[in-house]
C-alpha cells in the first residue's frame, strides 16, 4: 500500500476495523522510511501500552498488548523536549544512549511524534524504530510521520467517543432494567361473540429519557447484548400488571426466540397462571434452529400457556414460524387487515390463513382493525377475534380497569 492509499482509507466501522486501518498506516510509514518496527502506543497510568504494532519477523521483540514503564522509554523525554522527535542515530544523543532500552532492544534509529487528541491531551505516540542507525532520516520524513500521527489521532478520538457513547447507552439500558422507566399499556382483544374483551395485549411504553418509540429502546438494548434482559423486564412488569385484571381474561406478551429459550424466562413467569398467558413470537425474530425452540414451547404449553405467531403475512419468516411451531393462535398483520374490505388480494391472503387455521385447529386474530367495514369483512371471512383502534386503543391499567367496570355496569 502506498502512502497516498494509506492516507485515503475509508473510515472504519468499529474498533477492530480501526486497528486494521492504523496497522496499514504503520506498515506504509515503516516501509516508506525503511525501518523495522512501527507502533502506536497509549499512555496508561505510568506505562506505555502498545496498541497496534507492525514489526514483521520481530513479534518476539514487540507485539500489541506489551507494555513498558514510561521511565524506561523515550516518550516522556520527547514530550518534555529533552529528546528530539527524530533521531537518525541514537548514539549521538547522550540521554538516549544512556537509557537501557537503547542497548537492550536495541534502538539505532528512532522517530516518534505524540498523538494529540482534539482536546489537546496526548494519547500516546506514533513511532518507528530500527536496530541500526538510519542516516537518511530527515525533516521531510518527520513531516510524513506527523501527518500520519494526526490521522491516527483523529481515528483514536472517534473510537474513544464511540466507546463513551456505547458506555453511556449501556448504563442507560441497565439503569432502566434495574430501576424502572417502563410501564405497560393494555390493548383489548375481542372474541367477536362476546361484548367485553377476552384478553389484552401487553405493550411496553417507556417513560425514561430520551423519549422515543419502544422499538428503538428494544433495538438499542439488543445491539448492546441486553435485548433478552429488556424483554424479560417487560414480561415481568406485564404479568405484574395483569394480576390486577379479572381472572377470566388472558394476557399476551411479546417474546423473541432468544427470550423464550433464556434461563431467566421461568423466573419472569413465576407466580402468574400460565393458562391465562399467550406468548407472542414476533415474525421479525429470526430462528436458526427450531428444534430447541419447539421443545421449549411444548413445555410451556404443557404448563398451560399458548403460543401466538405475531405479524403473520408480513414476511417469509412468519410462515416458517407457523409451519415449524404450529401455534395456537395466528395474528394477521395489519398490512393484511388494512383495507381488507376493498382489496381482493388481501382478502384472498386472509382467507388462506383462515383455511390453514381450520385445517390445523388453531385460531385467527386480526390486528389493526380500524373501520367498521374491515371488521364486517373479517367476520364474514370467518375471523373470530380481533384488536385495533376501532375496538380499543392501548391504555394504562387504571384506564383499562375503568373501562371493564363500565362494560360490566352496561351489561
Amino acid at each position: 500500500m502506498s502512502l497516498f492509499d494509506a492516507l485515503t482509507l475509508p473510515e472504519p466501522k468499529d474498533a477492530a476495523a480501526s486497528d486494521v486501518m492504523i496497522g496499514r498506516m504503520l506498515q506504509s510509514v515503516r516501509r516508506h522510511l525503511g525501518m523495522d518496527v512501527a507502533y502506536v502506543s497509549e499512555f496508561v497510568g505510568g506505562e506505555s501500552v502498545f496498541q497496534v504494532v507492525d514489526a514483521p519477523g520481530l513479534e518476539g521483540l514487540i507485539k500489541a498488548g506489551d507494555r513498558r514503564s514510561l521511565d524506561d522509554v523515550y516518550c516522556t523525554h520527547i514530550l518534555a523536549g529533552r529528546l528530539p522527535e527524530i533521531m537518525p542515530d541514537t548514539s549521538l544523543f547522550p540521554l538516549a544512549a544512556s537509557l537501557p532500552i537503547t542497548r537492550d532492544t536495541p534502538i539505532g534509529a528512532h522517530i516518534s511524534v505524540p498523538l494529540r487528541l482534539a482536546d489537546g491531551s496526548v494519547h500516546g505516540m506514533f513511532c518507528c524504530l530500527s536496530p541500526h542507525p538510519e542516516p537518511s532520516l530527515n525533516a521531510r520524513d518527520l513531516q510524513v510521520m506527523r501527518a500520519f500521527a494526526d490521522l491516527a489521532a483523529q481515528q483514536i478520538g472517534r473510537d474513544r467517543a464511540a466507546r463513551g457513547e456505547v458506555s453511556e447507552k449501556r448504563e442507560r439500558i441497565e439503569r432502566l432494567i434495574r430501576e424502572g422507566g417502563m410501564e405497560i399499556h393494555l390493548q383489548p382483544i375481542f372474541d367477536f361473540a362476546r361484548p367485553r374483551p377476552a384478553g389484552f395485549e401487553c405493550l411496553a411504553r417507556f417513560t425514561a429519557e430520551p423519549r422515543r418509540s419502544p422499538d428503538k429502546w428494544f433495538l438499542e438494548a439488543a445491539e448492546l447484548g441486553l435485548g433478552v434482559e429488556m424483554e424479560l423486564a417487560a414480561i415481568r412488569l406485564a404479568l405484574k400488571t395483569g394480576n390486577a385484571l379479572p381472572r377470566d381474561v388472558y394476557l399476551t406478551v411479546n417474546a423473541s426466540a432468544e427470550a423464550l429459550l433464556s434461563e431467566g424466562l421461568d423466573g419472569a413467569l413465576q407466580g402468574f397462571p400460565l393458562e391465562r398467558l399467550v406468548l407472542e413470537l414476533t415474525e421479525h425474530a429470526g430462528v436458526s434452529e427450531y428444534g430447541a425452540l419447539a421443545a421449549r414451547i411444548d413445555a410451556l404449553r404443557g404448563a398451560g400457556a399458548k403460543l401466538a405467531i405475531d405479524d403473520a403475512g408480513s414476511g417469509y419468516s412468519g410462515l416458517q414460524h407457523i409451519v415449524q411451531l404450529r401455534p395456537d393462535l395466528i395474528k394477521l398483520d395489519m398490512t393484511l387487515t388494512r383495507n381488507v374490505d376493498t382489496d381482493q388480494a388481501r382478502r384472498a391472503l386472509a382467507a388462506a390463513f383462515i383455511f390453514y387455521a381450520r385445517e390445523t385447529g388453531c385460531q385467527i386474530l386480526a390486528e389493526g382493525i380500524e373501520t367498521e367495514a374491515e371488521l364486517a369483512t373479517l367476520k364474514a371471512l370467518g375471523v373470530h377475534r380481533g384488536q385495533g383502534y376501532l375496538l380499543g386503543k392501548p391504555a394504562p391499567l387504571d384506564q383499562t380497569l375503568r373501562g371493564l367496570l363500565d362494560d360490566a355496569k352496561a351489561a
